[in-house]
């Protein structure tokens, strides 16, 4: 059993950067992969980004790519989202979700998941 704990939401502009953080507690188990989703007011949660902390790959949704980089923290089960230049649109809670072996062809599916946080508010506004 772990718990995944995230930091860093806020109200920002458009175009600001803001850099969340999660990390795992209590951990008895390991993940392989972790991941940002994220559900804005009335909308199914979707999938943001995902590494995989044995090598750093990463996978992003088309919506943030070239505008968020996911990565690994020095510490071990750490990691971060960094959103530059973001949207209306990017106003939802973020949460970070931590899973086993996962079939690349899944690693967008919230299901795939095994542990989430409780999430964090990002909200975008002028």
């Amino acid at each position: 059993q772990i718990q995944l704990v995230e930091a860093g939401g806020g109200l920002v502009q458009p175009g600001d950067s803001l850099k969340l953080s999660c990390a795992a507690y209590g951990r008895t188990w390991s993940p392989y992969f972790m991941a940002w989703f994220r559900q804005a007011p009335g909308k199914e949660r979707e999938f943001v980004a995902s590494i995989r902390l044995s090598n750093g790959n990463t996978d992003y949704a088309n919506s943030v790519t070239g505008r968020f980089t996911i990565s690994r923290g020095s510490a071990e089960d750490t990691i971060f989202l960094l959103m530059n230049s973001l949207k209306f649109e990017d106003t939802a809670v973020y949460y970070c979700a931590a899973g086993g072996l996962i079939d690349w062809a899944r690693i967008k599916d919230s299901s795939s998941y095994d542990y989430w946080g409780r999430g964090t508010q990002v909200t975008v506004s002028s």
